[in-house]
């Protein structure tokens, strides 16, 4: 406030104070403020000429989109314009190379048909594993200050879990290391696993002397040293939280002890047969028996042969019971192919 114009005012008469003034020129007051405004009214015309305006924006209300497989998914986007009031929307869709999912008024390639748009958002009908991925959408108006925004949406497509397969063997024996798999390659996420012994969930080990092991992410269960008590019917199951479990058909595995007994005498049995024919052989030959013209010649090497092959096969069965590792389903039994002569 101006002292001198209060100081004035405050040393007029009394009755002169009370009295309304008759005109501007007689209200110093009021003379004082329109000379103030006068002053300000052309700074605040230039800031308003001066003020940028808003170019075109972009955004989305979800950057990361997940739904199941076979619902509908919604990619939205949301743009504000400066000027240009019909600008142009497209949908990119990234990859090895960039393809367009919505351009110049319509959908493009496998989404015709099945997509639909409202703005700017796009909503994707019955979505697979082909759908998910990384889109982009731009708009483009030509008349703004800036005229291209942006804005990514990244689609994932969850798949419940499918049936795992399961490798389990039919049989091992008491001591010997096995392993018990179970995957499933198609859930996504992917799936996590438990395993099941004659319909009984099997916990996981708490113990570091534990004789199992269970991986619930790559679905092996493992046994460091099976026993009889292992003996039973194994099954596993595979979940991800997206649809319903699945398991795998079960299947029986049997543990069984060693037979030091028949290891020894398949070993003996072996040496025997082959002595008996190397000094028959030897003996033969010395007198003659091998010559070109002899008869017995072919007839001879012929019975040592089918005696070692005898020999082989039984040293292999008993081989195979003590056998330590993962066993094999068993596969079709192919014939003994001889590859070289006995040389006497």
């Amino acid at each position: 406030m101006n002292y001198w114009r209060v100081v004035n005012k405050c040393n007029k008469r009394p009755e002169a104070r009370d009295l309304p003034p008759r005109s501007v020129q007689g209200r110093p007051e009021l003379r004082t403020i329109m000379e103030g405004t006068s002053l300000y009214l052309p700074i605040a015309i230039l800031l308003m000429q001066c003020s940028p305006s808003v170019p075109v924006t972009v955004s989305t209300m979800r950057h990361n989109v997940e739904v199941r497989e076979f619902s509908d998914a919604v990619l939205s986007c949301i743009f504000h314009t400066e000027r240009d009031q019909n600008p142009r929307i497209e949908w990119k869709k990234k990859g090895k190379d960039v393809s367009f999912v919505y351009f110049d008024g319509h959908f493009r390639g496998p989404f015709e048909g099945r997509a639909t748009i409202e703005g700017a958002t796009v909503k994707l009908q019955r979505v697979t594993q082909e759908d998910a991925g990384e889109y982009r959408c731009e708009i483009s108006a030509p008349f703004d200050s800036v005229i291209l925004g942006e804005t990514n949406v990244t689609l994932k497509v969850l798949v419940p879990p499918h049936t795992p397969s399961c490798e389990i063997p039919s049989s091992a024996v008491t001591g010997s290391m096995v392993q018990l798999r179970c995957r499933d390659q198609q859930g996504i996420p992917p799936a996590t696993y438990s395993w099941y012994k004659d319909s009984q969930p099997i916990s996981l080990p708490r113990q570091a002397n534990a004789t199992y092991v269970i991986n619930s992410h790559t679905g092996v269960l493992e046994f460091k040293a099976v026993a009889k008590e292992d003996t039973g019917r194994y099954s596993c199951m595979a979940s991800n939280g997206v649809g319903p479990d699945k398991m795998c058909d079960g299947k029986h595995m049997t543990i069984e002890d060693v037979n030091i007994t028949a290891i020894v005498a398949a070993v003996v049995v072996v040496c025997l047969v082959v002595m008996v024919c190397g000094c028959g052989g030897l003996l033969l030959h010395r007198n003659g028996f091998f010559s070109p013209g002899h008869r017995g010649r072919s007839f001879w090497i012929s019975q040592c042969h089918g005696a070692a092959h005898i020999s082989s096969q039984t040293l292999n069965r008993t081989e195979d019971m003590s056998n330590v590792n993962y066993i094999p389903p068993p596969q079709e039994h192919q014939d003994f192919k001889h590859t070289q002569s006995f040389m006497l």
